[in-house]
């Protein structure tokens, strides 16, 4: 049985443009495609509604380059 979505809430240092956004967007979707990802960079926040624990999703980003807390 999969867990309900829920809203996760990263600090994710790094992130400097668009393509940076979309690094880390594609990270999530690939661990689930059915995420939503919202980044707001000059906050260095990525808020993100998935069913993929916390752990997965930080490593998916974090393997793109960036620090993730």
């Amino acid at each position: 049985m999969k867990g309900l979505p829920m809203d996760q809430v990263f600090t994710v240092v790094g992130m400097s443009c668009d393509h940076c956004e979309r690094s880390v967007t594609q990270a999530v979707q690939g661990i689930d495609p059915k995420a939503q990802v919202l980044i707001n960079r000059s906050a260095q926040e990525v808020k993100v509604n998935s069913e993929q624990p916390r752990q997965a999703i930080a490593r998916a980003i974090a393997e793109e380059g960036y620090e993730v807390s």
